[in-house]
């Protein structure tokens, strides 16, 4: 990671480091998420993964279809006679990281949650309330729509990863599934259910 989120892995890595003499977690940094995913597969397919890999939640699904690759995190602190109790983090994170059986695959790190920005001199300028962003999609739609009419002609609202925000994070928040299957979990023969009232 770069920033102030490299220095919190730096930091960490430290004091692991001071806090015995066994092991050496060294963190090196390979790009950004889709760069670190695939030098971990070509490190693998060489031989040489490595021990610990950061990998973002759309490399999830690589993750877990890598059999042999990876070894899952609830079968790796049973094997090293760990505690490990995944109901410590909230049930929307681990639920994307675990099976249908709870079994955690991955360790939740830093899931991302979407955030939504807003123009508060926009919004006094379209007779909206500034203090009181909207809550709800429809409530978006109709300030969208007034932002507009106020003379932002571009556009009143707009959003980067739009599968992921508009579906994976409302299907979470709201527990509504996108698929059949257990969201895909149980087999690839899934079917895509995210077109409802609900989503």
């Amino acid at each position: 990671m770069t920033g102030g989120n490299n220095e919190v892995i730096v930091k960490l890595a430290e004091e692991f480091n001071t806090s015995q003499k066994d092991f050496k977690v060294v963190p090196t940094y390979k790009g950004g998420y889709a760069d670190t995913l695939n030098a971990g597969i070509a490190a693998f397919r060489a031989g040489q993964a490595p021990h610990i890999m950061q990998v973002f939640e759309v490399g999830t699904a690589t993750m877990m279809a890598a059999t042999g690759a990876v070894k899952p995190v609830h079968v790796l602190m049973k094997e090293a006679s760990e505690a490990f109790d995944p109901k410590i983090y909230l049930p929307t994170v681990t639920g994307y990281y675990s099976t249908t059986k709870g079994e955690m695959l991955s360790m939740p790190f830093n899931s991302s949650s979407t955030v939504m920005w807003y123009n508060k001199d926009a919004f006094k300028k379209a007779g909206l309330d500034a203090d009181k962003p909207p809550k709800t999609w429809p409530e978006v739609f109709d300030a969208a729509k007034k932002l507009k009419a106020a003379g932002y002609s571009n556009c009143g609202f707009g959003n980067a990863w739009a599968t992921w925000v508009n579906l994976e994070q409302l299907s979470a928040w709201h527990n509504v599934p996108l698929s059949t299957k257990a969201n895909g979990m149980d087999g690839f023969d899934t079917e895509l259910k995210f077109n409802s009232p609900c989503t």
